[in-house]
């Protein structure tokens, strides 16, 4: 295939809906297609090397860290994540590197071939991220990847990711309300689901969680014999500026001071702080990981669309938030840089999410919003979420197009305002291509 014809046929997929699901449209989800896909292509995944990042927020950032630590390492490094937040290929990448255009379409064409052997048999037709997933599969092992970081697309024990055999480690971020409808309605299910990416023998990196989520690790740690660690995270930054942060971190008889990272948002300091324990519990396992290595991989780490700055006068911060404890983070870090408050903010939603508690997060630092409707099937109108606004006393007002919301934010902040874009990662790819 051509990348057109592979795009084309990706596209022609039906993404995955949970609310689709919830309602009976689709078979539940689960591993059976994958499996039997993977299979026909004679299991690239069981050929490569992982390490296994799930949890609800900092899932990206924490592999973007841990990537360039590997990377600055000397280990060949290849990341998928989702959603893609400008050009597809960025969704698989080697060394920061997206796959090339002309592999994309060369290997989907292989998996292709895959796919219509599985209809031909009257098997489960897989999904749009299952087949880009075994794409990655195929790429990593081609280009001879030292180590795979792959990024959990939703929950775990179900996740297309999560067909692999067993990680090196498996590294769990934080866990808040998400996807409620398929992953249970209490933190302590949704943990479970989670934690259907420990495999034995492993080790798993667990960032701090309240006692009664840890106990639902530990006790999955306990029956699949992986070893728990316990991640050490900072006090807090010791130097902050729109130029970056600067943390301590001590963990066991690994000292850092003066950790340096270009990541704004207060949370950047903690998912830097999961990496740097992940390149440690790499370290144990065998794997060449200096101190220097992790000092310098932390610093050159760059990760789109988390409490970015792209522009000056006025201040444009874009932000993926997409959640209630996503926007409690953005809301934090809005006070750090910005404490006076009167943000213009730009936000679409989809509509399966909790919004009124994203939003609620940040009314009172508001001056306007301008609403726009992410392009996913699953979005929220922008009249209905600016009359949400509209019912509490905000002043908001609905766009046609997020390029339209953008301007009309930036003219009403004025060259000394704030302009915050946040609420889906659906739409910053446009975002950050219409400002730059």
């Amino acid at each position: 295939m051509t990348y057109s014809e592979a795009m084309a046929f990706i596209e022609s997929i039906p993404k995955f809906s949970p609310a689709a699901i919830v309602e009976g449209d689709e078979p539940m989800f689960g591993l059976d297609s994958i499996r039997y896909l993977l299979h026909l292509l004679g299991d690239p995944q069981k050929k490569l090397h992982y390490v296994h990042v799930g949890g609800t927020n900092g899932k990206g950032s924490t592999v973007a860290f841990m990537a360039s630590i590997l990377k600055t390492a000397g280990y060949k490094t290849g990341i998928y994540t989702s959603p893609a937040l400008e050009r597809f290929t960025e969704r698989i990448r080697v060394n920061g590197e997206d796959i090339p255009e002309d592999d994309l379409g060369r290997l989907t064409g292989v998996v292709y071939q895959a796919y219509r052997q599985m209809l031909e048999e009257g098997k489960t037709a897989p999904t749009e991220f299952e087949i880009v997933c075994s794409v990655a599969f195929l790429y990593f092992l081609e280009q001879g990847c030292d180590i795979v970081l792959l990024e959990v697309g939703l929950g775990g024990r179900l996740d297309a990711t999560n067909i692999i055999d067993h990680p090196e480690i498996a590294m769990i971020t934080t866990i808040s309300r998400d996807h409620t409808e398929l992953l249970g309605d209490t933190l302590e299910l949704i943990a479970g689901e989670k934690a259907g990416i420990i495999k034995a023998g492993c080790d798993v990196v667990l960032y701090p969680q309240p006692e009664s989520v840890r106990a639902v690790f530990a006790e999955v740690c306990a029956e699949k014999h992986a070893v728990l660690h316990d991640a050490v995270i900072p006090a807090g930054t010791k130097q902050f500026s729109l130029e970056g942060q600067v943390f301590d971190l001590t963990i066991g008889d690994a000292a850092f001071t003066d950790l340096h990272i270009g990541l704004l948002g207060n949370y950047q300091i903690n998912n830097a702080a999961m990496a740097v324990n992940g390149a440690i519990c790499m370290r144990r396992r065998g794997w060449e990981i200096s101190d220097e290595e992790i000092r310098e991989g932390l610093a050159q780490a760059s990760w789109p669309g988390r409490f970015e700055l792209m522009k000056k006068e006025p201040a444009i911060i874009v932000d993926g938030g997409h959640n209630e404890e996503g926007a409690r983070a953005l809301r934090e870090s809005l006070l750090r840089y910005f404490p006076e408050g009167g943000i213009c903010f730009v936000t679409g939603v989809l509509a399966d999410k909790a919004y009124d508690r994203m939003m609620g997060q940040t009314m009172d630092l508001a001056a306007r919003y301008f609403t726009v409707t992410p392009p996913n099937p699953r979005a929220l109108p922008a009249e209905d979420l600016a009359e949400w606004f509209r019912e509490r006393g905000a002043e908001a007002e609905a766009c046609c197009s997020i390029e339209e919301a953008l301007d009309q934010a930036v003219a009403a902040a004025g060259p000394e305002g704030v302009v915050c874009v946040f609420g889906s990662l659906y739409y910053l790819g446009a975002v950050r291509k219409h400002l730059a």
